[in-house]
């Protein structure tokens, strides 16, 4: 699950994305709020975490831009304000969560996988598709009852699908879903991903939509 960082303090920003790497999140970092706006505006992004006073550019008013785009991206904002106006200020201009420092990094990435699941209709915190079972807090896959253990790029693939059951992702989108900034991306690394969880899970499972790019079978009566 790929996320974007926007926070200004170096610690503490540095500290959060090691935090919600071990968690098992992409996490991109801005340190600044125009470099927050573009890159959630231009980015394939599950979700961000933003900081309200953020230099160029403060956190609401890269909210009201974004959302004055339509830019429906999950957002949690993460501040230190502490005041009440100022929270119903950035829940009014389009917040979908709202955290005070400091906060449990633990409860930073439940909140996280919270907003995701909610934005895409959602309600469980495990996961299913037919015989499919995912729980993404705990990272644990079962198909037919039986645990299947995968890597990590696996995982998110998955993850990935399961969140977007009934649509196509192109490699292009499931490859940004898969790595943040500064890792090098082979040509066929998501085939080979793919290829990886036809053999651990079932062959058809994942369908191949000829020059679109892929999807989760799902149950007829899923569907």
């Amino acid at each position: 699950m790929r996320v974007l960082l926007a926070e200004d303090d170096a610690m503490l920003g540095d500290g959060l994305r090691a935090g919600l790497r071990q968690q098992g999140f992409q996490v991109d970092w801005v340190r600044d709020g125009l470099a927050a706006e573009r890159e959630i505006s231009t980015g394939d992004y599950q979700a961000a975490v933003l900081d309200l006073g953020l230099p160029h550019k403060d956190g609401l008013d890269v909210l009201q831009a974004l959302r004055g785009k339509k830019i429906a991206t999950p957002v949690l904002v993460l501040t230190a304000r502490d005041a009440v106006p100022d929270r119903i200020k950035g829940l009014d201009l389009g917040a979908d969560d709202y955290v005070l420092k400091p906060v449990d990094l633990y409860e930073l990435g439940a909140r996280l996988r919270s907003l995701v699941r909610r934005a895409h209709g959602q309600t469980q915190d495990v996961l299913r598709c037919g015989a499919l079972q995912m729980n993404p807090a705990a990272r644990q896959v079962t198909f037919e009852n039986e645990p299947v253990t995968l890597s990590t790029r696996e995982f998110d693939l998955l993850h990935a699908l399961m969140l977007a059951q009934g649509r196509v992702l192109s490699r292009e989108q499931l490859e940004q879903q898969l790595y943040s900034w500064g890792h090098e991306v082979e040509s066929n690394a998501v085939e080979v991903h793919i290829h990886h969880l036809r053999k651990k899970l079932r062959a058809d499972l994942i369908q191949t939509v000829r020059g679109i790019g892929y999807t989760l079978l799902r149950p007829k009566d899923d569907a």
